[in-house]
């Protein structure tokens, strides 16, 4: 008879089906996405109620991993199932089976008081990787810097800055850094891990209801990459630093005692985008051959 262990274990699926998840979350109700013993995790809560539906543990591969009290809008994992456990979710009912996993993990969720919602699940062809197929990641950061815009009921996803902010001069700084570069001074360093990223886009503005917004959308974002750009863009924007920060620092290719972290609560990841079914497996090795190269190996899609 088999153990609770072996019951529990990672299995091996002779012809899997795919599946891809879109997540939303708050992030201040989890100790970041990655599964850790005695913490509660937007991985472990995942995790969790699909064991709950499958009766039995269902790795996940996340397409970025995000810090604790880091929100998503746009989040993306993929699972494999067996086709009986795929066909099975429908219950012999009329009903498709993504159908019924969207219906099914929701009331799994609800109990944890809905800080993780899924906003869509489907078949994906088996070429899909939700980490390596990813073309780019897209975050949003808010910022409000005046007292009689502090909104209490935003509060959770929104930084109130003490001191009034710059916008432009943020925004030019933000200009300063696109592109390819080696973000080291920007990446909390790990052993083995590429520091080289494209910044695709970076830009700074101020909303119709006064908050300053950050987007950002790169290849892949290394550990702490989205909050000390943002960390840098407002030194500026609050005087401490002058004009031309962020392109000095970027020279430097080194993390030291300079680097100022934004706060995490106000971080979103908008997006994740894939290229089209045909070219999925293409991405994924070329995405593999940088990750895999020997300067490289660190995982990408972190802020």
């Amino acid at each position: 008879m088999s153990s609770a262990a072996d019951a529990s274990a990672p299995q091996e699926i002779a012809t899997p089906v795919r599946v891809r998840l879109d997540l939303a979350y708050d992030g201040a109700a989890y100790h970041g996405w990655a599964a850790q013993p005695g913490l509660r995790t937007v991985e472990g809560a995942l995790r969790e109620g699909l064991a709950t539906l499958i009766r039995r543990e269902v790795p996940v591969v996340v397409a970025g991993r995000t810090d604790s009290g880091v929100h998503a809008r746009g989040q993306v994992v993929h699972f494999d199932l067996s086709a009986e456990e795929w066909a099975g979710l429908s219950r012999g009912r009329d009903i498709a089976p993504q159908d019924a996993l969207l219906r099914r993990i929701a009331g799994v969720l609800a109990r944890q008081e809905g800080a993780v919602v899924v906003r869509a699940a489907r078949r994906v062809p088996p070429a899909f990787d939700a980490r390596f197929s990813a073309l780019s990641r897209s975050y949003s950061y808010r910022i409000v810097d005046d007292d009689a815009q502090r909104d209490p009921l935003s509060r959770g996803h929104t930084v109130w800055h003490r001191r009034g902010l710059d916008e432009t001069l943020m925004d030019a700084e933000a200009a300063l850094v696109t592109g390819l570069h080696d973000f080291a001074s920007f990446c909390r360093p790990r052993e083995m891990g590429t520091t080289v990223r494209e910044l695709q886009d970076f830009r700074i503005r101020r909303d119709a209801d006064g908050a300053i917004i950050a987007e950002l959308t790169a290849d892949a974002f290394c550990h702490h990459m989205v909050r000390a750009l943002v960390g840098a863009c407002l030194e500026v924007g609050e005087g401490r630093r002058a004009p031309g920060w962020l392109a000095e620092r970027l020279g430097r290719r080194s993390w030291d005692a300079e680097v100022r972290l934004a706060p995490p609560h106000g971080l979103v990841l908008e997006a994740v985008s894939y290229p089209p079914d045909d070219q999925l497996a293409a991405r994924a090795a070329r995405t593999r051959a940088l990750r895999d190269a020997p300067s490289a190996g660190g995982a990408p899609g972190q802020m």
